[in-house]
């Protein structure tokens, strides 16, 4: 991964093209999560449902905080396991217009992964979802997401991928839940909860 990968990759999603990115967890089809005919894109390209909500990476929590309340349980998670793993489903503030969640609420996370940092810092938050097709497994190496996805122009290589998808946790109406346990367990979530209040 170089700069100039970077920078390919931040032109693509400014113009509405999809993108492969390697997070912390897996691969992952990225575009800018303000540039709808990107987002319309990324889910044609997986064959996902329109109906199914897809998460934003932020660069920091304080990006994150633009579009959505995080509120004391949210903050208390972002601070103890972001940049991480940990996909926080809160209330999203009526500013901003993401193509991204729902009218209600919008998935946020910081990933453990410089190349997602670097991009949502450059481009805004990025709309992302695992490269492979909807309801399939996802390659944990880029040159097995580029052969599944030829007609994406920019894949950024940054080695084998562990392949677990991140935990998901909606912090709405204040009240943390568990939607999906993953490298973060629900018992970890709860202590972090309790910790805080």
């Amino acid at each position: 991964m170089t700069p100039t990968d970077l920078d390919d990759a931040a032109q693509a999603m400014r113009a509405g093209d999809v993108v492969v990115i390697p997070t912390d967890t897996v691969y992952g089809l990225a575009a800018a999560a303000d540039n709808s005919a990107g987002v319309e894109a990324m889910f044609r390209l997986k064959n996902r449902p329109v109906d199914v909500n897809v998460a934003v990476l932020v660069a920091d929590a304080d990006q994150a905080r633009q579009y959505v309340d995080l509120g004391p349980a949210g903050e208390a998670l972002a601070d103890r396991y972001w940049p991480g793993p940990l996909t926080i489903v809160a209330v999203r503030h009526a500013v901003g217009s993401l193509a991204a969640g729902d009218d209600e609420t919008l998935g946020v996370r910081c990933p453990d992964e410089a190349v997602a940092r670097a991009l949502a810092e450059r481009v805004g938050p990025v709309a992302a979802t695992s490269a492979n097709l909807h309801g399939q497994d996802t390659p944990g190496r880029a040159d097995a997401v580029a052969d599944l996805f030829p007609d994406v122009s920019v894949v950024i290589d940054d080695g084998a991928r562990p392949g677990a998808a991140s935990t998901v946790v909606s912090v709405v109406d204040g009240v943390a839940v568990v939607l999906r346990e993953g490298p973060i367990s629900a018992a970890d979530i709860d202590a972090v909860i309790e910790a805080d209040s």
